[in-house]
């Protein structure tokens, strides 16, 4: 079943608040609450994060029905490959070095940013090229 495709974007621009804060601060805590919540949206979907959950019951009923869907699995795959970044940044945070912290959750900001302000989804593009390679494999 296909989404709405501003709930994935939405999802974005709140991560790209939250990162740009634990970049500011450094705050491990904020970090791992962002992997959690890439760690929901990969398990689930991009609408069982808590994002998709705030997009889904606060914003979608004020800003009308969708015009635009799309499939989950992209968003879905974009939200692993955050999580991914969001673990490799925690263990910078946590136990060093601090520099891979930065490194990592500045990578996934950018990605979020993307999405965020321009609708590309970095991750989305990602599983695309990968479901190409393996068609041509076959």
């Amino acid at each position: 079943m296909d989404i709405d495709a501003r709930g994935p974007r939405f999802g974005a621009a709140v991560t790209t608040v939250v990162l740009a804060v634990v970049l500011i601060t450094g705050n491990a805590w904020l970090l791992a609450w962002q992997t959690l919540s890439f760690a929901l949206g990969a398990a689930g979907g991009p609408g069982r994060s808590p994002y998709g959950w705030v997009f889904r019951t606060a914003v979608r009923p004020r800003i009308g029905p969708p015009a635009e869907f799309e499939a989950p699995q992209p968003p879905r795959f974009a939200q692993a490959v955050g999580l991914g970044f969001a673990c490799v940044g925690l263990v910078g945070f946590a136990l060093g070095p601090h520099w891979l912290g930065l490194a990592a959750t500045g990578a996934a900001l950018a990605a979020a940013f993307l999405n965020a302000a321009f609708g590309y989804c970095l991750g989305c593009e990602m599983y695309l090229l990968a479901r190409r390679v393996a068609v041509r494999a076959e």
